[in-house]
């Protein structure tokens, strides 16, 4: 019905999470009343896309080989805290409570979804891991795929010399750290306690 460009750009936006048919045609209407300044600055943006990559270090999201956290000498090196995803360290980074380090795993154990150790960075974050680390806090969200990888990470960590703790979970069960507010993390953050595993 609509020009191919136009419903290219609907199947595009379609694919985004939470946006439907009707949704996705809605932004392209919306984008098609913007003037060539604001379409140009959208494009640019999304070409942007392709310079971005993963720290060589922690895995968070970079333009460099570093990320801003990586490459800060006055953040704590010998804590480590370990996130499944980037928006998790932003949420954290935004309370202003935590001055560490960060791991992006990029991903949660999920047996169900076929996800697996060897399937997310751990292998490097146990590289990461020597005699300089002193504590590990362990900040995936308190659902049953972040719960399986926080005892996951405890067990393998053990024979490290290192403690590993958790946040509190002023979170609620099945919350994302990525919409908590910034008093329930900072709380999650000062409450943290060491893994108990079996």
């Amino acid at each position: 019905m609509y020009p191919q460009r136009f419903e290219d750009l609907i199947s595009v936006l379609e694919k985004l999470p939470g946006v439907g048919n009707k949704t996705a045609q809605r932004y392209a209407f919306t984008l098609l009343e913007k003037n060539e300044e604001e379409i140009q600055r959208a494009i640019e943006a999304l070409e942007g896309l392709k310079e971005i990559r993963k720290c060589r270090i922690c895995g968070f999201l970079s333009d460099e080989d570093e990320c801003p956290f990586c490459k800060d000498d006055t953040r704590n090196k010998a804590t480590i805290m370990v996130v499944a995803y980037p928006q998790d360290a932003a949420a954290i980074e935004k309370t202003g409570s935590y001055k560490g380090s960060y791991h992006v795993l990029g991903g949660l154990i999920s047996s169900s979804k076929g996800i697996y150790p060897e399937d997310i960075g751990i292998d490097k974050l146990l590289n990461r891991i020597d005699d300089s680390i002193k504590e590990v806090i362990v900040a995936t969200s308190p659902t049953m795929d972040g719960e399986m990888t926080a005892l996951y990470l405890d067990k393998v960590l053990k024979d490290k010399n290192v403690l590993v703790t958790r946040l509190a979970h002023g979170l609620p069960m099945g919350a994302s750290l990525d919409y908590a507010d910034d008093l329930t993390l900072i709380k999650a953050l000062d409450n943290r306690r060491k893994i108990e595993s079996e």
